[in-house]
């Protein structure tokens, strides 16, 4: 049975959505050393921006410079975009070519990587703000089915730090935290 990464996409955005509305503290720290809470949810909130016009065939540099600023609610904007990218994703078809950065690749696998991101963000958005960070498991199976080939050249893409070692009997979701560089063990 195929996976169908459209639920998936949407299951993520909810799962960050409920961290996001959560929040108390926007200075907390992050796994991400470099990041504080508002910068983890800025980051996410600003891709999804983009996924409108990036799949109407908008390339990426139009897609930057045609959006406002984010403002200072992250709630409210992380509803608003996050709303928006789902509806785009559903219409979207998937072979439709995205004009990323760097690259051009097909909407299926923007959807993907999309997904993959939101879901790795949700267990950093959760552990900064001390709520649960416990992974739906239809997500983390589908992002490890994803990121399982890849997982020598992960961290050389410069999007994921080196991987934590973990046993081989870790729980999955310990296990996908891992190859990004992300210790899900239960702090002692």
């Amino acid at each position: 049975m195929a996976t169908d990464w459209i639920a998936l996409q949407a299951l993520a955005a909810a799962e960050f959505g409920r961290r996001v509305a959560a929040v108390q503290d926007w200075d907390a720290p992050t796994p991400d050393s470099e990041w504080t809470t508002h910068d983890l949810v800025a980051h996410v909130v600003d891709e999804q921006r983009w996924i409108p016009k990036l799949l109407t065939g908008c390339d990426f540099a139009e897609a930057e410079a045609d959006l406002p600023p984010i403002g200072d609610d992250l709630v409210a904007a992380w509803d608003q975009h996050a709303a928006a990218a789902t509806e785009a994703w559903s219409r979207a078809p998937q072979d439709t070519p995205v004009h990323l950065a760097t690259d051009v690749v097909r909407a299926g696998e923007y959807l993907v990587e999309q997904t993959s991101d939101i879901t790795i963000h949700t267990w950093d958005l959760a552990r900064a703000t001390g709520s649960d960070d416990q992974l739906p498991d239809e997500l983390v199976e589908a992002v490890w089915s994803y990121f399982e080939p890849q997982i020598e050249t992960l961290a050389a893409t410069g999007l994921y730090a080196t991987p934590v070692e973990v046993d081989a009997d870790a729980p999955l979701q310990t296990r996908l935290l891992a190859v990004t560089g992300r210790d899900g063990r239960t702090p002692a």
